[in-house]
């Protein structure tokens, strides 16, 4: 039975480059949700979650307005997190981005991506669309985790605000990756949250 995952990473946040944790979206936060709502707004969705975190919240919000059969629903699985710690196979320059994090950060978001991954990419009984509003890191190790790549893969597998990934769920098979950060919703001017530079 077909059972996709829709992973939309949050909006652009207001004031996100002076350093805040979290709040609301931008003004172009604001389209690129409505933007990619357009996009998606054929898709025949079962259910939506969104992370907790209020970036992800309002991007999800804005979202329904254009979707009104879905309710959005919280999960705490779906929280901004440090999916796994250094490996002795990581590449040596990844090494300074775990410089401010502690063990007890990792550890939370190990546990929590593991359940994460059983709650979600679990081969469903029937039909499913579900569409997830999480965070970069979230959907960098679904990503990371359909092609069982090595712990530390997640770095630098980096989504735009509003980019789209669509993984495949498959019962008999391990699960495939139909696309991963497609913009083609967004005008060039609204492809943010990327650290490198995109050719136009």
């Amino acid at each position: 039975m077909p059972h996709y995952l829709y992973l939309v990473r949050h909006g652009e946040q207001q004031d996100a480059e002076h350093g805040l944790p979290d709040g609301p979206l931008s003004p172009r936060g604001k389209r690129q949700a409505q933007l990619i709502a357009e996009r998606l707004s054929g898709i025949p969705f079962t259910a939506m979650y969104h992370s907790p975190l209020n970036r992800a919240a309002e991007t999800a919000a804005i979202m329904a307005e254009r979707m009104p059969a879905l309710s959005p629903e919280p999960s705490s699985l779906l929280f901004d997190c440090i999916p796994s710690g250094p490996t002795p196979d990581m590449p040596k320059a990844f090494e300074s981005f775990f410089g401010p994090v502690t063990e007890a950060e990792i550890e939370a978001g190990r546990a929590q991506m593991e359940d994460a991954v059983h709650e979600f990419l679990t081969p469903a009984m029937g039909d499913r669309h579900d569409l997830l509003v999480t965070h970069n890191f979230v959907i960098g190790w679904f990503v990371r985790h359909v092609f069982d790549a090595p712990a530390w893969r997640w770095l630098g597998l980096n989504q735009a605000n509003c980019g789209l990934t669509i993984i495949r769920v498959r019962s008999a098979k391990p699960p495939v990756l139909v696309v991963h950060n497609d913009l083609g919703h967004l005008p060039v001017e609204l492809r943010t949250g990327l650290p490198e530079l995109q050719p136009v």
